[in-house]
């Protein structure tokens, strides 16, 4: 994992990382008051977006990330994701670590990256303006669960 400062990051990253603050305003939380913006890049540049979607029934509830991913598959299908961008906000403050994302979302980037044959970068940016970036979900999710297992 790499951290940088705003300074370092490249530019398309920074304009990637900007559109997932864009997206956190439009998330839906009104239970958990947690927001989590998140938007993709593809290998054509193109960039699509999602927030999380909370639902009274919690477990109905979508990640920003899955939302943000789901998206380009609609809008882009066969558009390889090469990169995916995080930004949360905390009803209890600044956060100044990095919120990787959750199981089900590393699980489901794991399969944007098989269904694509390349890595995917995990974007991270913190409240203290730091970027954090993983090269790859296998680095977060190293055993994932694949169609191996299936046919």
């Amino acid at each position: 994992m790499e951290v940088l400062s705003p300074e370092e990051v490249p530019a398309i990253y920074q304009t990637l990382i900007d559109k997932a603050l864009e997206f956190r305003e439009k998330a839906y939380a009104p239970y958990s008051k947690f927001l989590v913006g998140a938007a993709v890049l593809t290998k054509s540049g193109l960039m699509f977006g999602g927030a999380n979607q909370e639902n009274a029934s919690y477990p109905l509830c979508m990640c920003g990330e899955r939302v943000a991913l789901y998206h380009s598959a609609m809008a882009a299908p066969g558009d390889e994701v090469v990169a995916v961008a995080i930004c949360v906000k905390s009803p209890i403050g600044d956060i100044m670590q990095p919120v990787m994302p959750c199981g089900a979302c590393r699980q489901v980037i794991k399969e944007y990256e098989d269904r694509y044959k390349g890595d995917i970068k995990i974007i991270i940016r913190t409240d203290d303006g730091r970027v954090w970036m993983v090269k790859s979900v296998k680095d977060l999710l190293p055993l994932g669960f694949d169609d191996s297992f299936l046919i």
